[in-house]
C-alpha cells in the first residue's frame, strides 16, 4: 500500500516538466536558428559571387580577349567594309581553362598591377571555375577600327557553398553556387590590356 501511494505521488508530481520540455525543444530551436544563420550566410556567398562576376565581366570588356579563338580585329577585317557583322558566332574560354589565354584570365580573376580581381571579391573563385563566352551579337561592322563588338558572358562552375553548421550536421557540403551568368557588351578590348 505504501508503494502504491508513493508511485501515485510520483506520477502526479510536475516539478520537472518545464525542464523536460526545454530539453526536448532546445535542439529543435537551435537547429532552426542555425538554419536561419546558414541561409543568410549562403545568400551572402551567392551575392559575393554575383558581384565578383559583374566586376570580372567589366574587366573582360576592357581587356585583351580571354578566349584564344576570338580575335576581334580579324573578324572585323574578314568582310566587305561598312557592312554589319552577323550575329551568332561564339568563342568560349573554359570550363577548366580550355581555349583560354591563361595570362589574360589570371589578370581578370587574380588581379594585376595593383588592381583587384574577381578573387578579391570572392576567394573561392579560381581561374579554372570561370567560363567566359564571347558571342557576336550583330553589333559593329566590317572594317571597324577597334574590331568586332561582342557580348561577353561570364559564369562560374563547381563552386560550393560553405555551410559550416548544417553542412556538418546534415551533410549539406556539396550544394553548388548557381552559375548566374553575367552579360556585358565589349568595348575596345585594349584599354586595360596591361592591368
Amino acid at each position: 500500500m505504501v508503494m502504491d501511494r508513493s508511485f501515485r505521488h510520483f506520477l502526479g508530481d510536475e516539478s520537472g516538466i518545464s525542464l523536460t520540455e526545454g530539453l526536448i525543444s532546445l535542439p529543435i530551436v537551435m537547429l532552426a536558428f542555425a538554419a536561419f544563420v546558414e541561409f543568410g550566410y549562403a545568400m551572402f556567398q551567392w551575392n559575393q559571387t554575383v558581384k565578383a562576376l559583374q566586376y570580372g565581366a567589366r574587366l573582360a570588356a576592357v581587356s585583351d580577349p580571354v578566349a584564344t579563338s576570338f580575335d576581334p580585329n580579324a573578324i572585323a577585317a574578314d568582310g566587305v567594309g561598312g557592312t554589319a557583322i552577323p550575329a551568332g558566332a561564339s568563342f568560349v574560354c573554359g570550363p577548366a581553362l580550355a581555349g583560354c589565354n591563361t595570362t589574360a584570365l589570371n589578370r581578370i580573376v587574380e588581379g594585376a598591377g595593383g588592381r583587384p580581381g574577381m578573387r578579391d571579391l570572392n576567394w573561392r573563385i579560381a581561374p579554372e571555375n570561370v567560363v567566359v563566352t564571347y558571342e557576336l551579337s550583330g553589333l559593329g561592322y566590317y572594317g571597324r577600327p577597334m574590331g568586332a563588338i561582342a557580348t561577353i558572358r561570364l559564369e562560374v562552375r563547381n563552386i560550393d557553398f560553405d555551410l559550416p553548421i548544417l553542412g556538418g550536421l546534415l551533410g549539406l557540403d556539396n550544394i553548388t553556387v548557381p552559375a548566374h551568368p553575367v552579360t556585358i557588351t565589349t568595348e575596345d578590348l585594349k584599354t586595360c590590356s596591361t592591368c
